[in-house]
C-alpha cells in the first residue's frame, strides 16, 4: 500500500527535485556542493568550474561567479557578478560586482550598485552601498561605506563610518589612492580625502585632506586625578577588589 502525500508535500516534492537537478547539472561542470539538496540556485545562474558551494547557500536572479571561488555556508548572493578566486563567507551581496580573489565576509552585506575590485577585503560586518571600492583596499570590520569612491590600496580601520545623509539628501565622498583611514573615524560627506593623506583615528573629517597631509580632529584628552574619588563613584566596587587582596 502506497504512502499518501498530501497536495503540498507533493508540490514541494517537486522542488527538491528540481533544485537538485539544478545543482546537479552544475556539478556536472565541476562545480563542488557540500550537499546537493542544502543550497538553492535558480535556473540560469553562472558558476564556474572548482567552485564550493557550502549549506543553506542561496544565489538567485541574473548572478555569475567564477572559476575557483568558495561560496561558504549562509551566504545569499542575488542579481551580482563574483570574481574568480573570491572567498565570500556568510554574507549577502545584492546588485553588486566582485572583483578577483577579493574576500568578502563573514557577516558582510554589499547593498545594490556596489562595486569592489580586485584582491580587497571586505571584513566581517562591514557594509558597503552604492560605493565604488578600487584594487587591493582593506575594509577589515565593523565599517559603514554609503555613497563613495574608494581608491586602490586604501586601507580603513575599524568602526569607520561615511556620514552619507544630512537629513534631506545623500552626499558623495571620495578617498584617493594610498590613503589610511584610522579607527573610529566620521567622515561627513561630501568631502574628499586625496591620495596618500592619512586621517589618524578618532578624527571626524568636514573638509578636504590634501594629498600627503596628516589630519587630527579630535578634543586633546583630560586626566583629572583623584576626580573618582571625590564624586564617590565605584566605591562599592573599589572595595570589593580590596578586599580581595587583603
Amino acid at each position: 500500500m502506497g504512502v499518501f502525500k498530501s497536495e503540498i508535500e507533493q508540490e514541494y516534492d517537486e522542488k527538491r527535485k528540481k533544485r537538485r537537478a539544478v545543482n546537479l547539472s552544475h556539478a556536472e561542470k565541476g562545480v563542488v556542493f557540500f550537499d546537493l539538496d542544502m543550497a538553492h540556485v535558480e535556473e540560469g545562474v553562472v558558476i564556474g568550474a572548482g567552485t564550493y558551494i557550502g549549506p543553506a547557500v542561496v544565489i538567485t536572479g541574473d548572478t555569475e561567479i567564477g572559476d575557483d571561488c568558495v561560496i561558504g555556508q549562509n551566504c545569499r548572493i542575488e542579481n551580482s557578478r563574483i570574481g574568480g578566486g573570491c572567498h565570500v563567507d556568510q554574507s549577502v551581496v545584492t546588485n553588486s560586482e566582485v572583483g578577483e580573489n577579493t574576500a568578502v565576509g563573514p557577516f558582510a552585506y554589499m547593498r545594490p550598485g556596489s562595486f569592489v575590485g580586485a584582491r580587497c577585503k571586505i571584513g566581517d560586518f562591514v557594509e558597503i552601498k552604492n560605493s565604488v571600492i578600487g584594487d587591493d583596499t582593506k575594509i577589515s570590520h565593523l565599517s559603514y561605506i554609503g555613497d563613495a569612491d574608494l581608491g586602490t590600496n586604501i586601507n580603513v580601520g575599524c568602526g569607520v563610518v561615511f556620514v552619507n545623509y544630512d537629513g534631506r539628501e545623500k552626499h558623495r565622498s571620495t578617498v584617493g589612492d594610498g590613503a589610511f583611514i584610522g579607527c573610529n573615524v566620521n567622515i561627513i560627506s561630501p568631502v574628499t580625502i586625496e591620495s596618500g593623506s592619512y586621517v589618524a583615528a578618532g578624527s571626524t573629517v568636514s573638509r578636504r585632506v590634501p594629498s600627503g597631509a596628516l589630519l587630527v580632529a579630535r578634543p586633546s584628552a583630560q586626566v583629572r586625578e583623584g576626580w573618582v574619588e571625590k564624586r564617590g563613584l565605584l566605591k562599592d566596587r573599589l572595595e570589593k577588589l580590596e578586599g580581595k587582596d587583603s
